[in-house]
């Protein structure tokens, strides 16, 4: 048997050769069919004035079956291009919106 395999995980060779980033992000609209838009918020630090920044990010995100809704926060993976703005799909639902 192989030693350098054996992990906790079924999925850790294959998420150890997947270096697709994965982000997480709440979900803002829903218009379109199987498509959703979610946006991602990072702060960063300013380098000279050293003031925290908040910067937000619009993905387009493609949803096969239409599950996610406003306000669900989500957690999308890098994919490749499936339209013109869409680079992501949805991975799951990490919590939904109350």
């Amino acid at each position: 048997m192989s030693d350098h395999l054996v992990t906790d995980a079924p999925n850790a060779a294959a998420e150890a050769r997947n270096r697709r980033k994965i982000r997480e992000g709440l979900v803002v609209s829903v218009a379109m069919h199987k498509t959703i838009v979610i946006t991602v918020t990072d702060k960063v630090r300013h380098e000279r004035y050293s003031k925290t920044i908040q910067r937000t990010l619009r993905l387009h995100v493609h949803d096969e079956e239409n599950e996610a809704k406003v306000g669900d926060r989500v957690r999308v993976m890098e994919t490749r291009p499936i339209s013109k703005l869409k680079r992501w799909r949805l991975v799951d639902v990490v919590e939904r919106a109350r």
